[in-house]
């Protein structure tokens, strides 16, 4: 056989691979539709995968950062691996070493993520989520009512976005059939490419928090982001400002979040990410100002499919000789959340 489906959990390839797209590999390769290979298939049969050319998997791929074994070697005629899911960090470096191409579904993984960020963005400058809170609890309607109305809308209103990687470039798009401002903050951004972007760059996460409305996280999650959002940011914040974190709980302080999030009842933070999921400290829980879901904003349901569906199309347009997208590098490793 040429190709396999590889996946230590066998139920995500149906998951995230439907029956038709299955059928289309099928029709462009060998690839036996009846078996999910794990890791305990590779390491009982390891002859079995030597006329390996192509690899299509997702969420639980074999291997990872605890887990330092070389997955690779079962494969010594591999020229491509297809992950129809988003990060490739915790297992790429072995195949990048073989010469062996990654394709990933980040760019398609961003789209459902840039889609709840923006729509979070549009909610909160209404007050949306103290306004609902106070209504439903209290049957405050006039008191609701006024927390709603003394936030910005959205409408000349300053909305910072932070990290304009694939999901902050997704979510400025989205948000540019309304009449917003957008200010950026991310180091690799020029003031140049900003501007052609039709955004504002801003050269201190200070300064963004200050300025802006509600501020959206998108950085990749990497060491140097780790706890960047300072305590003092969120204290600092426009009064009835917002946060939202659709990136990584690591990146934030979470006490000093809390803390803030304590002294000034009119800020507001919107987290689907938090360090542990779920959280230990009971702020989380019991803070009014503070709204939570479980780590949802990526693909799942029907949105699983379009992963799939892009990482097909660049194993096409690799066997026909055409130009492909999404193939990962060792530079973009370094940034890759």
């Amino acid at each position: 056989m040429k190709a396999i489906f590889l996946a230590n959990n066998k139920g995500n390839i149906d998951y995230v691979y439907p029956k038709e797209t299955q059928e289309r590999i099928k029709s462009l390769i060998d690839i036996d539709l009846d078996n999910v290979y794990c890791q305990e298939d590779l390491e009982a049969n390891p002859d079995a995968f030597k006329e390996v050319e192509y690899v299509f998997s997702t969420w639980s791929m074999p291997g990872g950062s605890e887990d330092k074994d070389d997955f690779s070697r079962f494969f010594p005629n591999m020229k491509a691996l297809f992950y129809a899911a988003g990060s490739v960090k915790y297992f790429a470096q072995h195949y990048l070493n073989k010469g062996i191409k990654i394709f990933s579904a980040f760019a398609a993984n961003a789209v459902p993520v840039a889609e709840f960020s923006a729509s979070q963005i549009i909610l909160a400058n209404k007050g949306f989520y103290q306004a609902c809170r106070m209504y439903k609890n209290a049957y405050a309607y006039k008191v609701a009512g006024d927390t709603s109305r003394a936030h910005a809308g959205s409408y000349n209103t300053n909305v910072g976005i932070v990290g304009l990687g694939m999901i902050g470039k997704k979510v400025v798009e989205l948000l540019k059939p309304y009449k917003l401002n957008i200010l950026v903050y991310d180091i690799f951004l020029t003031h140049e490419r900003a501007k052609e972007l039709g955004v504002t760059k801003l050269d201190t996460l200070d300064e963004l928090f200050k300025e802006c409305d509600v501020v959206s996280n998108h950085l990749a999650n990497v060491p140097a982001t780790v706890g960047i959002f300072k305590g003092e940011y969120f204290e600092n914040m426009k009064k009835n400002g917002t946060f939202i974190n659709t990136g990584r709980g690591a990146q934030v302080d979470e006490n000093g979040m809390l803390s803030a999030l304590e002294k000034r009842k009119d800020l507001c933070a919107v987290l689907d990410v938090t360090v542990e999921e779920p959280p230990k400290d009971e702020r989380f829980f019991t803070l009014e100002n503070v709204f939570m879901t479980p780590h949802i904003a990526g693909s799942q349901a029907n949105e699983v499919a379009r992963m799939s569906e892009i990482v097909v199309d660049q194993f096409e347009h690799l066997l026909n000789g055409e130009p492909t997208m999404y193939e990962v590098t060792e530079k973009m490793l370094a940034t890759m959340a």
